[in-house]
């Protein structure tokens, strides 16, 4: 555990107690959108790379730090089943790159329940994920988004149709349209409102009665 004493344009210097002062990349204190983390004054806990450089400055690094903090913590969630914290930080070839205290791969079929076109949407968002393959040598962290969201659709479905009748009328959403009527998400199970049960008149097409997205009001 060191205590930063200075911040510069390159390095941020840090009293660790011994002879000299530790210096570590400016980058390894700021934020993907640039901000920077650290004040001088600030206690942080680092890995000392080299004892000496060739200026004589011990280096030190802040992410090395607390890349093996995490990896004890991703081991022990993996042991235990548990949830991550995370937030997405950027697109990666075949999905999104995430920060659970080390960068982790979502795959895109992992980021919802349904297939996903633009996934900008999810940068700089935070959620909980699960920890679904990982290797500490390799470094490889493999998270699922969609595993937690199906686990909580499931339990929503068993909710929803032990409370469903004959006769009974729901609020849903329009799920998604076809040429023969809409799917109806009544929570976590999705009913057909076919098109003949639409409207008293003639229905071309159910995108002239509803949109995806719409609440609706329906007959079991």
């Amino acid at each position: 555990t060191g205590t930063v004493i200075q911040i510069s344009d390159d390095f941020v210097t840090v009293d660790v107690g011994y002879k000299s002062e530790g210096i570590i990349n400016i980058q390894e204190f700021k934020t993907y959108d640039g901000q920077l983390t650290t004040e001088v004054g600030q206690e942080v806990e680092v890995y000392i790379e080299k004892m000496e450089n060739d200026a004589g400055q011990m280096v030190l690094s802040k992410d090395k730090a607390e890349i093996m903090k995490a990896w004890d913590r991703i081991t022990q969630a993996c042991e235990a089943n548990e949830l991550v914290d995370g937030m997405v930080i950027g697109k990666v070839k075949g999905g999104l790159s995430v920060d659970i205290g080390v960068k982790a791969f979502l795959p895109g079929s992992q980021v919802d329940l349904r297939p996903v076109r633009n996934l900008d949407k999810f940068i700089g968002q935070k959620y909980k994920f699960k920890v679904i393959k990982f290797n500490k040598k390799r470094g490889n962290i493999v998270l699922s988004r969609r595993a937690i969201l199906q686990k909580e659709r499931d339990e929503m479905r068993t909710k929803t149709l032990s409370s469903l009748d004959e006769g009974m009328i729901v609020e849903g959403f329009v799920k998604n349209i076809t040429d023969y009527g809409a799917f109806i998400d009544l929570g976590g199970i999705d009913g057909l409102l076919h098109i003949t049960d639409m409207s008293w008149g003639r229905v071309k097409h159910p995108s002239e009665i509803v949109n995806v997205g719409d609440e609706i009001n329906v007959k079991v």
